[in-house]
């Protein structure tokens, strides 16, 4: 796929979103609109049941609007079809979750790698990414363990570290340290934002932490189902 040079990364206008009909209705979106720059990092704070994870899966292509648009990274996605959505998904976005979403079985740099097998890339190039990745997010001296053998904040960074295999314009992060205490939070948070800079990649990252906040670039608030500050 090939890169689209945009200033905006991430363009939502007036989109709407409801599961149900009729009285038992859920609109968990209402007229949502708010632009990402490329290379910001922008967090979105709400409570539980506010839209934020609802507003992800939109943005990251995994769900679609009842009403309104979303462009990433020059694509209007409703002008997108599945095939188009999944090489998106692939190459041009990442994602990161609360549960880490990690391979039980395989090893952190397998874990890491599995994008890049998954595009088929040279074992070479592969590995040497994997490696570069690892020691982005200090885990160099971790590759041949397995999830069970790592604390919850090295299978984040294992988690962050799979996101970026494929060189993503775009990272997604859905309250990446929910499970995680304060401290290993911030420094996942910490993480994010350094990589943010190091990758050139824009994040639109999920949180209800407040302390977490002031590590983001820009904080948008979700209230209902609406945008409700800038």
């Amino acid at each position: 796929m090939n890169r689209i040079v945009t200033e905006t990364m991430v363009r939502v206008e007036n989109v709407h979103r409801s599961y149900g009909t009729g009285a038992a209705a859920v609109h968990a979106l209402r007229g949502v609109s708010f632009e990402v720059s490329s290379g910001e990092l922008v967090a979105l704070k709400g409570r539980s049941g506010s839209g934020k994870t609802t507003l992800l899966n939109l943005v990251g292509g995994l769900d679609t609007a009842d009403e309104g648009s979303i462009s990433v990274d020059g694509r209007e996605l409703s002008r997108v079809d599945e095939s188009g959505l999944l090489e998106l998904r692939r190459e041009r976005i990442g994602f990161v979750f609360q549960s880490f979403g990690l391979i039980p079985i395989l090893t952190a740099a397998e874990n890491v790698g599995v994008p890049l097998r998954l595009r088929r890339a040279e074992p070479r190039e592969r590995e040497e990414r994997v490696e570069l990745l690892l020691s982005l997010v200090g885990l160099a001296d971790h590759a041949a363990q397995r999830p069970g053998e790592l604390s919850g904040g090295q299978q984040q960074r294992v988690a962050i570290a799979r996101a970026l295999a494929n060189n993503p314009a775009l990272l997604i992060a859905d309250e990446p340290t929910g499970q995680l205490d304060a401290e290993t939070g911030i420094a996942v948070m910490e993480l994010l934002r350094a990589v943010v800079r190091s990758e050139r990649v824009t994040a639109l990252v999920a949180t209800h932490d407040a302390t977490l906040l002031g590590l983001a670039d820009r904080v948008l608030e979700l209230s209902d189902g609406e945008i409700v500050e800038h």
